[in-house]
């Protein structure tokens, strides 16, 4: 959901990847059409394990509490994002975190100078 947003609010002004420690096989349904409710469709992304390549390109590494499984770069600036895992929640549970999200996403766009579109 963040990859979402961060996508549709940057749109070519920021590149953003998604990733995890420990990846689970697909997205949440109810994650995907909560997203969808705001006119961002991310039925096409899939979970992908983090790379030290992407890690190491990257100028923020969020992280949503993966501990110690997370790479750690010296000079990488990381920020956790402690929030609720929408895995296995149905729609209605799902929205305050996409809410949250959203939030803290156009945060992160505004701190970095990326104007976040409309």
């Amino acid at each position: 959901m963040a990859l979402g947003f961060f996508t549709h609010l940057a749109g070519d002004a920021a590149i953003a990847w998604s990733g995890g420690s420990e990846p689970c096989i697909d997205i949440n349904p109810s994650a995907t059409a909560a997203m969808a409710e705001r006119g961002i469709d991310i039925s096409g992304e899939y979970p992908k394990p983090w790379t030290d390549e992407v890690v190491r390109a990257a100028d923020v590494v969020v992280t949503m509490g993966c501990g110690d499984a997370c790479p750690v770069f010296p000079g990488t600036r990381y920020e956790n994002w402690d929030l609720n895992d929408p895995a296995g929640l149905d729609l209605p549970a799902v929205r305050p975190i996409r809410d949250d999200l959203e939030r803290r996403v156009r945060a992160l766009l505004d701190e970095l100078g990326v104007p976040a579109r409309s």
